[in-house]
């Protein structure tokens, strides 16, 4: 089929969309040479595509507390063809978070000075790991250089699974965070970036500068729920090799879940419990 069969067939099937029934609406199709309407803006927690419900107001009522993709109908035994291409616009959204860089326009609009892993290239951080825990040598020394002696907490991003989650929360979360250890009284570095990143650079970060707490902002694994969900993973007095168990985690900070603001607020709150504390993860008393 040509591309113009193909933008036919589409565009007929998002119209028969737009004439179902109970369920949000999708918009009127695109007129021939426009584009077509974004299926991945609708609302899944509001989105019902049973015919005839028996009850659809408790239905809703249920989907605004998971995102789950229940009350999708069907067509036959199949799924509906709505139901498909949203499921595949989510896939490729979570292929490209992990896939692709965090833009370089956006790095230099943050300000960020930037550091890398051992890691070569995308395909082996995604391949090797344990590349993605470590740095070179002079790397690590530069890093440890641009801390201030007496610095407390060294406060970094690092892209991880998903730079879809960076560049969607790291503008909003930062400046709460860092304003607010520092309105606190803690002596706080100014943010930097590691790309090709794991949760464990902070353990080399945290022994080569001898902060008390090192906090790393960190893009997880996409789902189809989102691609931009972000984690804040926060350590008193890491070391490398250290159990998993000392570090504190704050996950799920999306727009869809904890907002970035308030998660910002209350990783300060955390930050400065672990500092009177003395301790992190399981170790720190709640």
């Amino acid at each position: 089929m040509t591309e113009q069969q193909i933008r036919a067939v589409v565009e007929q099937v998002l119209a028969r969309l737009g004439q179902d029934a109970p369920r949000e609406s999708t918009g009127a199709p695109a007129a021939s040479g426009d584009p077509l309407p974004d299926i991945s803006a609708i609302d899944l927690r509001r989105q019902y595509l049973v015919e005839s419900p028996h009850d659809q107001a408790a239905f809703l009522a249920m989907k605004e507390r998971t995102p789950a993709r229940i009350g999708v109908g069907r067509a036959g035994a199949r799924y509906r063809t709505e139901t498909m291409l949203r499921f595949q616009a989510d896939h490729a959204a979570a292929q490209d978070a992990v896939f692709s860089d965090v833009p370089e326009e956006f790095i230099q609009q943050m300000g960020w000075q930037v550091y890398q892993t051992s890691c070569e290239s995308r395909e082996e951080f995604l391949t090797r790991p344990d590349k993605g825990r470590v740095f070179p040598a002079d790397t690590l020394q530069k890093i440890k250089a641009s801390i201030p002696a007496g610095t407390q907490v060294v406060l970094y991003v690092a892209d991880g699974l998903s730079s879809s989650a960076v560049h969607a929360n790291a503008a909003d979360i930062l400046p709460v965070i860092h304003d607010g250890l520092q309105a606190a009284g803690l002596r706080v570095s100014d943010p930097f970036f590691v790309k090709f990143g794991r949760v464990a650079t902070e353990d080399q970060i945290g022994e080569a500068c001898g902060a008390d707490v090192v906090c790393v902002l960190l893009g997880e694994r996409p789902g189809l729920v989102t691609a931009e969900s972000m984690s804040a993973y926060i350590a008193y007095k890491p070391t490398v090799g250290m159990a998993e168990s000392r570090r504190t985690v704050l996950a799920n900070i999306h727009r869809g879940g904890t907002p970035a603001v308030e998660a910002g607020a209350h990783i300060v709150d955390l930050i400065q419990l672990m500092m009177e504390k003395k301790a992190s993860g399981t170790d720190l008393p709640v």
